[in-house]
């Protein structure tokens, strides 16, 4: 019997695996596998959307005007290049459909972000991966897979899995050496994590670049992750073909109300940033004293450490025994990866018991 048939680029997709929030045999755990964060939500943006709950029989801004308006005076943006999406991966999705469809390629560096690929062949682009130095984008090996097919270049600055950094000098160099018709998105999902001096110059070439989008999110550092919310800036020719295809009411009047607060409250995502920045580093020592036992932490800027297993301990057994102590976290193999654990920076107490469990399971597995 004949049956409607999906494209073949459709059926070509892997479909985004999300971090687990449940063991093997169904118990909750310790979940340090979606870099959700652990100081939870800012007060400011949690009774901004109890306080929505008043209007839940009308439907939201379509336009967002406050929350992009919030966004733009935050960053001294133009509000009218400002887009709003479902989380930044709506909009990452967005910046494929707009500019890539058949016969186009969309590039991004090995061990990048899992949703760049399906961003590609879901509309019948073709992905293509360049290679990594050491885990990090290399701009050279970036450079040398363009091609004249090349619509869309994805960068994520930290990158997500790897904790990687790419610096302003030599992400100004991959954009001037793009071609005019390919557009750069610079995905900073995590750029709050960064210090000040690590800008890496993104929305500033935004602000001049015809061909250049910077996609942000309020899931990580805001807390906000139940809401997807997420926003990108851009050239004006970017936003409206984005806009077309956007879906109408994405971002929830709770959401945006929420946003908006997260935005205004400082001194939350400066706790936030401190406290990942001391158990980050305290937890990369860690690693780096299990050296010997061929644990390696990948250097990181985000709120999470991607620790490569390169002895008898392999990534697997720690990943199940982590599992069986109570903690979940991210194994990849689907990404290359099965040689890695990536790792949320947690509360104090999840950090010290992950490390000390990676501690006794090296020592059983010498």
């Amino acid at each position: 019997m004949n049956a409607p048939t999906p494209k073949p680029w459709i059926a070509a997709i892997s479909p985004y695996v999300p971090g687990r929030s449940t063991a093997d045999d169904g118990r909750k755990v310790h979940k340090l596998s979606s870099n959700e964060n652990p100081l939870g939500t800012s007060p400011a943006a949690r009774a901004a959307f109890v306080a929505a709950a008043a209007s839940l029989d009308r439907y939201p801004d379509a336009a967002a005007h406050d929350l992009r308006a919030a966004i733009a005076d935050k960053f001294g943006l133009e509000p009218a290049r400002v887009i709003h999406g479902t989380g930044s991966d709506e909009l990452l999705h967005l910046a494929a459909g707009a500019y890539a469809g058949v016969g186009d390629e969309v590039l991004y560096v090995r061990y990048g972000f899992s949703v760049y690929p399906i961003a590609a062949r879901r509309v019948g682009a073709e992905p293509v991966e360049a290679d990594d130095r050491d885990y990090a984008t290399d701009v050279d090996a970036l450079l040398a897979a363009v091609t004249d097919r090349t619509r869309v270049v994805f960068v994520a600055n930290p990158n997500n899995p790897t904790g990687t950094y790419t610096s302003r000098a030599e992400l100004a160099r991959l954009h001037g050496a793009l071609p005019a018709d390919c557009l750069l998105v610079v995905d900073q999902a995590y750029t709050e994590y960064l210090e000040p001096e690590d800008d890496d110059g993104a929305l500033d070439l935004a602000r001049t670049a015809a061909n250049v989008l910077v996609t942000r999110t309020f899931s990580k550092i805001h807390g906000l992750a139940a809401e997807r919310i997420g926003w990108a800036y851009g050239p004006a020719a970017a936003m409206e073909a984005m806009h077309k295809i956007r879906a109408p009411f994405n971002v929830s009047t709770a959401g945006q109300a929420a946003a908006v607060a997260a935005l205004g409250d400082d001194d939350f995502v400066r706790a936030s940033h401190d406290h990942n920045l001391e158990w980050r580093t305290w937890f990369e020592g860690e690693i780096a004293a299990l050296g010997n036992a061929g644990l390696r932490a990948v250097p990181s800027k985000a709120n999470f450490v991607l620790v490569l297993f390169e002895g008898a301990l392999t990534a697997e057994t720690a990943y199940k025994g982590l599992m069986e102590r109570g903690y979940i976290v991210r194994w990849l193999p689907n990404q290359g990866l099965a040689h890695g654990l990536r790792i949320t920076i947690g509360t104090e107490a999840e950090v010290r018991a992950i490390a000390e469990a990676l501690r006794e399971m090296a020592g059983a597995a010498a």
